[in-house]
């Protein structure tokens, strides 16, 4: 295995993040068209958690075992094959004539979204130098604008040719794949092809499952508070008598919200910690999504910006402190942060959606605002990843 250079390879992280945001730039279709598809196949609020939360089953079941073989075996195959089948299939979503076809084209769309994300993920680190923190966010950055301008593109395409427009899509995703195809680098070696499955993840994981378990944790909570509302929030806003493209500016907001403040978290996570970050993420979340749920009128815009700005602050963070602490098993450690933890999320928005048929959404999205009270519990406990580096240049 190379040792990592000091200094930031700019060429290559771009294209890394570039990766990230054609990928998710699909991925990002589904959640204002929900408004739309509801319409045209008479969904109910438990069938949009299905739909939703399958796009975080793929990220549960996919992206582990990606992980564990990005680690052992280096090929662009997910790094390349996984946004070339999310883009296909998410475009063909408006051609669904049922919405059975329409799960299954989501459902084959995450699976490719989930090839993607720990492989390339892991290779930040590789080309970030001293300023890790940093290239994670942006890295980050890439996903979290994807999903504030795709959806109001898909929004804007949609509302001006129909549904079945969609398709059209894909032209701007191939030209991007074969820009990829051209710079994108063959992964690194992580030296753990010698070992097994059980082998590896005392390698990578061995003196450190602790203090990753309970990061897992905490951006588990995260990840279903951001779900629920990714998911069920186009379809308050529809309620309301919002237009698509209302909906679709809102998303846009609250994800776009989120590059920022990534990208913000992540530049003072180089200087200050990450403890201070996840304290002060996590504590302002709560009020800001009180302020989007109950204050009206045009202030919703400015409260949608700081809800997103504040939820999805930590994500980058949590990814960051994870390969930190295992830096062997980098591509794993992405896909615990990155897909089983989202995935463990999403899982849970079908819960979301049969409370809300139950009661009234946004009373059940209320009582989900709380829980970024429940991690600043758990945040006191998480390690500061200095002490476990110098220990593990002690062992080399």
């Amino acid at each position: 295995m190379r040792p990592e250079s000091e200094h930031a390879d700019g060429k290559i992280i771009c294209s890394l993040t570039l990766i990230h945001f054609i990928g998710d730039f699909f991925s990002s279709f589904i959640h204002p068209l929900l408004p739309v598809l509801v319409a045209k196949f008479t969904l109910s609020l438990t069938q949009v958690g299905i739909l939703t939360g399958m796009a975080r089953v793929m990220a549960f079941v996919v992206q582990p075992p990606v992980g564990y073989l990005a680690d052992h075996y280096p090929t662009r195959l997910f790094i390349l094959g996984g946004p070339l089948l999310v883009m296909v299939c998410i475009s063909l979503i408006g051609l669904a004539p049922s919405f059975g076809v329409l799960l299954l084209l989501v459902t084959i769309g995450s699976i490719g979204s989930s090839m993607f994300h720990p492989t390339v993920a892991g290779m930040i680190s590789t080309y970030s130098g001293r300023r890790f923190g940093l290239a994670m966010s942006i890295f980050a950055m890439g996903g979290t604008l994807s999903f504030g301008v795709g959806p109001v593109f898909i929004s804007w395409l949609v509302a001006s040719y129909g549904l079945e427009a969609t398709p059209y899509s894909l032209f701007i995703g191939l030209a991007v794949m074969a820009y990829l195809f051209a710079t994108v680098p063959l992964p690194r070696e992580e030296g753990l092809r010698q070992f097994g499955l059980l082998g590896s993840l005392r390698e990578a994981f061995g003196s450190v499952w602790k203090p990753v378990l309970l990061i897992w944790t905490i951006m588990t909570l995260r990840a279903y508070v951001s779900q629920s509302f990714i998911t069920f929030l186009p379809i308050l806003y529809s309620f309301q008598g919002y237009s698509l493209m209302s909906i679709g500016l809102l998303v846009g907001i609250y994800t776009i919200s989120g590059a920022v403040s990534g990208l913000v978290a992540g530049h003072l996570s180089d200087r200050i910690g990450f403890k201070p970050i996840f304290y002060g993420a996590h504590f302002l979340a709560v009020p800001s999504i009180y302020l989007l749920l109950l204050v009206p009128g045009n202030w919703i815009y400015l409260n949608v910006f700081l809800s997103g700005f504040f939820l999805l602050a930590t994500l980058p963070l949590g990814v960051a402190l994870a390969q930190k602490l295992a830096p062997r098993g980098k591509s794993m450690a992405s896909s615990l942060m990155m897909g089983l933890a989202m995935g463990t999320g999403g899982l849970m928005s079908p819960i979301t959606g049969k409370l809300a048929d139950t009661f009234a959404l946004r009373s059940v999205l209320c009582a989900i605002a709380l829980i970024p009270l429940v991690t600043l519990f758990l945040v006191r406990f998480l390690p500061e990843p200095g002490a476990y580096e110098s220990k593990a240049r002690m062992d080399d």
